[in-house]
């Protein structure tokens, strides 16, 4: 638990380190609170002029009317001096002069507010950062912060090249001297505690203190976990990895992990425990289509296009990760405050090779969180494909046809139903929030064509 107040009970390579961690278990001196300068002008994105900060806008700002949920968008750099790790844990630099940035999305009224803050590890895979993991309709309505932190140097480096005028005295690598991420862990941190006092949330107060990375975000959160801070005050109040790895130290904050089927390649896993969960989504991507199309419009403004894919079989499924994401975000949450401990959940079948994933008749892999898109389907979702790049993160997503759809569900009365059936299931277990459930229904009628 964080030491900031006592609780009411108690895309790609990402890194994976085994075995126990060899550091001391001792914590250090609480690391120093940065300076912050901000909010920055210019956070509706605009024209942009390579020479007047105030005539900048965040990179990546979110196109979603903020203002329509009572929120708003602000940016912040923040400075200080941070210590260096290696990856197995060794502190290699200490004192390190640095400034980044970080992205605020939260309510405007502290009423608004639930005081819990979703802190993310911007995911730099691509080249920049991307925020993998923010949910506009999922955050907002649960009165969550939203915070994107910038602890990279790729990311870092393009943001100083995209905007020289906001972003050019950002520096994460001391002044080119530890240009292998080794400031990151201190950084994220650090970072943390700006939230955590209040000095980038505009004074609301904050409760809760979730540290959230997607894929090779979740691989620097499973070194930040298993290797550095044990060498550290406790900043975060729970750790979300999300289709990534996640840590094998036991520690005082719990972890939780999500998968989709893309990332699971193996039958051998990690027990569940009372400070660790672990699920695996049936038919869900590492990057499926709703972020594809909620950062299609963004790429296209901030970088002059969108990226496209010439994958080997119809890319981005429609199994909705996010859903399932946002249900263990609340687990989490109630983990901490409360010491209540989130469902277990049924784990993705192999075959006897070890290798091979089982299917069912329609090619749908058994096992798992089975969203209605899984259990009721109209179409081929799997998290598998090959190609190009980033192909074999996108999944499959193949219609069924007119003749499947009508042998599978007579009526579309019967279909919808089935649909409800499922999301029911899925709330009642605690793998799909109710708002989630709703919006399945209000989409069934359209599906089963």
């Amino acid at each position: 638990m964080s030491p900031r107040r006592i609780l009411p009970f108690a895309i790609l390579p990402v890194l994976a380190l085994a075995g126990a961690p060899a550091v001391s278990a001792t914590p250090a001196a609480p690391a120093p609170v940065p300076r912050v300068v901000g909010p920055l002008p210019g956070t509706v994105p605009g024209d942009r002029l390579a020479d007047r900060i105030e005539d900048t806008y965040p990179f990546f700002s979110t196109p979603v009317d903020l203002a329509a949920a009572g929120y708003v968008e602000q940016e912040f750099h923040l400075s200080g001096t941070a210590d260096g790790f290696a990856v197995d844990g060794t502190r290699v630099a200490s004192g390190v002069p640095y400034t980044t940035r970080v992205v605020v999305r939260r309510p405007a009224r502290a009423r608004d507010y639930s005081g819990t803050a979703l802190v993310e590890w911007q995911n730099v895979t691509a080249g920049y950062d991307l925020d993998a993991l923010w949910n506009a309709e999922q955050v907002t309505r649960a009165g969550h912060a939203w915070v994107g932190v910038s602890a990279q140097r790729v990311g870092v480096d393009q943001l100083r090249g995209w905007s020289p005028a906001r972003y050019g005295a950002l520096d994460v690598t001391g002044g080119g001297l530890h240009t292998a991420d080794e400031l990151s862990y201190d950084v994220f941190t650090q970072a943390g505690r700006a939230v955590g006092n209040g000095s980038v949330m505009g004074g609301l107060r904050t409760r809760t203190l979730l540290a959230i990375g997607a894929s090779q975000s979740a691989g620097r959160m499973t070194v930040l976990y298993d290797r550095v801070l044990p060498q550290q005050r406790p900043v975060f109040d729970g750790y979300g990895f999300i289709v990534g790895t996640a840590p094998t130290r036991v520690g005082a904050e719990p972890v939780f992990q999500v998968l989709s089927e893309t990332d699971v390649r193996t039958p051998q896993r990690p027990a569940d425990t009372d400070r660790f969960r672990r699920w695996e989504v049936a038919g869900g991507a590492h990057s499926g289509h709703q972020g594809q199309v909620y950062r299609a419009p963004i790429s296209e403004r901030d970088l002059g296009a969108a990226p496209t894919y010439d994958c080997d079989r119809p890319p981005f499924s429609r199994v909705p990760v996010h859903h399932v994401t946002a249900a263990a975000y609340e687990h989490l949450r109630r983990w901490v405050e409360l010491g209540v401990r989130p469902p277990t959940a049924r784990p993705l079948e192999f075959e006897a090779d070890g290798v091979t994933k089982k299917r069912d008749a329609l090619g749908l892999a058994l096992g798992g969180v089975r969203l209605s898109q899984v259990a009721v389907p109209t179409a081929l979702n799997t998290g598998d494909n090959s190609g190009e790049t980033f192909c074999r993160l996108f999944g499959t997503h193949v219609p069924f046809d007119a003749e499947t759809l009508a042998r599978l569900y007579p009526t579309r009365a019967g279909y919808v139903r089935r649909v409800v059936a499922a999301d029911a299931a899925n709330v009642h277990a605690g793998y799909l929030l109710p708002a989630d459930a709703e919006q399945n229904l209000r989409d069934a009628p359209g599906e089963a064509r």
